[in-house]
């Protein structure tokens, strides 16, 4: 069972990273991180799967090679150099020791990119290194201009570590919640969200949280909300949409009946179907969601779970619905065209 992650190296930082020129850079991209992992005695891969009892911030900067191509993450393999102009490469980590000096770093990059940020949840089976470089990949190729901040939980970046991943999103319900309120008070005036996998179950469980105490659109600034193939069992997916109430703005539903690793998924929770490959699609439609099909979509793994972010026109789409309010698109226009494209 591939899950949701790659490669399993686990290295973010390798040695010395080869100088390229600006020619042979597509992108330098500042990642901001919240996560309830714990620092790792390995310094090359900065967080581990192991969970830390609070939250631990950082910043990662991420060139991306000039060759790229639109839904692709060109990782470097073993043995092979440190290039830049050829991989996806992570230059820099600085951490920070206290949540004020790391709502201050990230309050000024808000200011600076126009008051907007996207918050990364992503799934099961996944190394911190993958997280960063998928988050990397979808904020250069959708070309989101706000910041970009990965919500990286404790996920053991094992197959077989289904279960304890799973208790893993679980822990980590309160600290998203506190991560939302402080980009909440950090200056943002609009959050989106883009939840994968697994990640849709820390994601939805956190929304739940918030609307229980008033607050389901963190005053106003929740922007979209994107479920990419969920792995949420579909009536408890139910029961969370029904407390937290129709949103005023509908949830962005990605699911596909193609989706090998939910399939998996379901056959370890007792054969029931999962959020992102129920077919009744005009039954969840109902609790205030928007459903797009991609079961059509063509995707990159063999597992078909990316397809989100590894097809090159749906995320771009993707892009240019996260746009919408900046003058770029309609929001109709574009749901409407994602929804062409599964077609």
């Amino acid at each position: 069972m591939a899950g949701c992650g790659g490669r399993k190296t686990e290295e973010l930082l390798g040695s010395a990273v080869m100088s390229a020129p600006v020619t042979e850079i597509a992108g330098n991209h500042s990642i901001f991180i919240a996560t309830t992992r714990k620092p790792s005695d390995d310094p090359n891969k900065v967080f581990d799967g192991e969970r830390s009892a609070t939250l631990n911030y950082a910043r990662v900067n991420v060139t991306v090679p000039g060759l790229h191509q639109t839904g692709q993450i060109e990782r470097r393999s073993r043995g092979k150099s440190n290039d830049p102009a050829k991989y996806f490469m992570a230059s820099e980590v600085v951490g920070y020791d206290t949540q004020p000096k790391f709502a201050s770093a990230i309050s000024a990059d808000i200011a600076a990119r126009g008051g907007r940020v996207m918050v990364f949840v992503h799934g099961y089976n996944t190394g911190f290194d993958d997280a960063v470089y998928r988050l990397t990949q979808i904020v250069h190729d959708s070309g989101y201009p706000g910041t970009p901040v990965l919500f990286s939980w404790a996920s053991g970046a094992k197959t077989t570590d289904y279960v304890y991943d799973k208790e893993s999103a679980s822990a980590a319900r309160d600290q998203l919640e506190v991560t939302l309120r402080m980009l909440a008070q950090s200056g943002a005036r609009r959050i989106d969200i883009v939840a994968h996998s697994m990640g849709t179950w820390v994601t939805m469980e956190t929304l739940r949280q918030l609307a229980i105490t008033g607050d389901r659109d963190l005053g106003g600034k929740l922007g979209d909300v994107v479920l990419a193939s969920p792995d949420i069992d579909v009536d408890v997916f139910k029961s969370q949409m029904r407390r937290y109430g129709k949103p005023d703005k509908p949830f962005i539903l990605l699911l596909s009946d193609d989706d090998r690793a939910l399939r998996l998924s379901g056959l370890i929770a007792g054969s029931r179907p999962r959020v992102g490959d129920y077919k009744d699609a005009a039954d969840l439609a109902s609790y205030g969601v928007t459903v797009v099909d991609l079961s059509k979509v063509k995707g990159s793994d063999s597992f078909n779970h990316t397809k989100f972010a590894d097809n090159p026109a749906l995320v771009k789409m993707i892009g240019q619905r996260l746009r919408e309010d900046d003058g770029f698109a309609s929001d109709r226009d574009v749901t409407d065209r994602i929804s062409l494209l599964g077609q």
